[in-house]
């Protein structure tokens, strides 16, 4: 597996710690945000490849964390994590541009896998945009 970076954001303190120990236990370089205001603080700071972002989340909420995040890199790929079943928050999440979406609890194989996916998926995306603009010099 390649290396990559993994932000969890959730307000559920136990349910973070579980999650940063089983990824971490993977193999994967996890950093953690109880908010919104903090992970986007931490995407200033660190390089991160994939966000799993919760939906519910008191003040800034999943989908606004996902639209800010999406605003400063559209590169970061993110899945969404909810404890309720809501099609409507899901179907917002992907017109934002979200990787994919899992409702909690989830497998543990199922979001490294999403993980891997999503890391795969951003860095198919980034060749993307350099082919793109060396294109562009090009012509």
């Amino acid at each position: 597996m390649n290396p990559f970076t993994v932000l969890i954001v959730d307000d559920e303190a136990d349910f973070l710690n579980i999650l940063v120990k089983r990824l971490t236990k993977r193999g994967i370089t996890v950093f953690r945000a109880e908010n919104g205001m903090d992970a986007l603080e931490l995407l200033e700071k660190e390089a991160i490849d994939v966000v799993v972002l919760d939906v519910r989340m008191p003040g800034m909420d999943g989908i606004q964390t996902l639209g800010a995040i999406k605003e400063k890199d559209a590169g970061i790929e993110v899945i969404m994590l909810t404890g309720h079943a809501n099609i409507e928050v899901a179907v917002r999440g992907m017109e934002l541009g979200a990787f994919d979406y899992l409702m909690k609890p989830m497998n543990m194989d199922e979001l490294v896998f999403k993980l891997q996916d999503a890391y795969q998926a951003g860095i198919l995306k980034k060749k993307g945009h350099e082919n793109a603009a060396a294109a562009g010099h090009d012509l």
